[in-house]
Parts: structure tokens; sequence; C-alpha cells
């Protein structure tokens, strides 16, 4: 088993045992974002990185994050995605991010258009 599956594993078992709804939730992101691969020759990786999981194909195309009461799922490049559903937060330069408190949110904004989107563009840079 890899260094960074080990170091993913444990960060999720860490959650499990901490937050259970929380873990749930990353669990449900990481499924989706993981599944992105199945249509596409690119496989997707993930890494545990800034305390959270770090998805990339070639470089990184969105990260999620567990805090206390919401998960974040981030985007670096974030400003530059339009924002059609009116869901990404943030006023930074580059990074946007999305909170999310319950696994419904994942579908009622829209996460995955953001990050099919996110993943397009890592393709292609």
């Amino acid at each position: 088993m890899s260094e960074t599956k080990t170091r993913v594993e444990l960060y999720l078992q860490d959650l499990s045992l901490t937050n259970a709804a929380t873990h749930a939730l990353v669990q449900a992101l990481r499924k989706q974002i993981l599944g992105l691969s199945q249509s596409s020759d690119e496989s997707v990786q993930e890494e545990i990185k800034y305390g959270g999981i770090l998805f990339a194909v070639e470089q990184a195309f969105c990260g999620v994050f567990a805090y206390a009461n919401h998960v974040s799922l981030e985007f670096g490049e974030g400003a530059s995605l339009p924002d059609r559903f009116g869901v990404l937060e943030g006023k930074g330069k580059f990074r946007r991010h999305i909170k999310l408190e319950t696994i419904a949110e994942i579908e009622s904004k829209h996460l995955m258009h953001y990050v099919k989107m996110a993943y397009q563009r890592s393709l292609t840079s």
C-alpha cells in the first residue's frame, strides 16, 4: 500500500472517530470526485496536504477540508470558474470554496458541476 493511500486512510479513520457526520460527508464527496476517473483516461489522485484531501490529475484541481461544523470544497483557481449557481464563496484573488453541512447539499449546491469544470481545466492546462 502506498504511503499516500495510508495517509488518506489514517485521516479518514481519525475523522470517523471524531465526527461521524463530517466523515460521511467527506466520503460522499471523495466517491464522486474519484469517480471522475471512470469517465476519462486520466486517473484522479488524492493526497493529504494543508490539513485536508487534495485531488489532482497532473495538478491539484480541488480539495476537501473538514471543519468542526462543515466541510469545505475548495478550488485553488476558483475565481476563474463561472459561478452559474451562485454558490462559490470567497473574495480572494484566486481561491473559492463551497461550504457543506449535509450530504444533500452535494446535489443542491451542484458541486459536481464545479468539480467537473475544475477537473477539465486541470487536463488542459
